[in-house]
């Protein structure tokens, strides 16, 4: 009986033992493949991090250049404002100028208009004067 219960306890343990070593290897199998994937995880996560800094760097470029030209632009912009400025000035300038050239035309139009009339009226005065002093005929 002792015998037999040995016999029962040694398969038993021998069964279970067994058990064992196999859950030790599929347990020993799953942390290689954890380890793995572990391993894979911390090279993406490498990659995705020099990603980002090149991202970053590049960004960073982009901006600068962006920043550049938004100041020359700027620059730009406030000097054709300064020559805007500066034409309106001398169009305003020219065309006050102009204003009083057309005001003198006008003026010297009608003295030469009336110069005209009244040398008309004197050539008439002078012609009249002729015949009646009779060196007309």
């Amino acid at each position: 009986l002792i015998s037999s219960a040995t016999k029962s306890l040694r398969m038993e343990t021998e069964i279970l033992e067994k058990k064992l070593q196999d859950a030790q290897m599929k347990l020993a199998e799953k942390d290689g493949d954890k380890e793995k994937e572990i391993q894979s995880l911390k090279r993406l996560i490498s990659e995705l991090e020099f990603q980002l800094t090149m991202e970053k760097s590049n960004n960073e470029s982009f901006l600068d250049k962006l920043r550049k030209e938004i100041k020359h632009k700027s620059d730009e912009l406030e000097k054709l404002t300064q020559e805007r400025t500066q034409l309106i000035h001398s169009l305003s300038q020219v065309q006050e100028e102009n204003s009083l050239l057309q005001e003198t035309v006008r003026r010297e139009c009608e003295e030469r208009f009336e110069l005209t009339a009244a040398l008309g009226r004197a050539r008439e005065q002078v012609l009249e004067l002729r015949r009646l002093s009779g060196t007309l005929p």
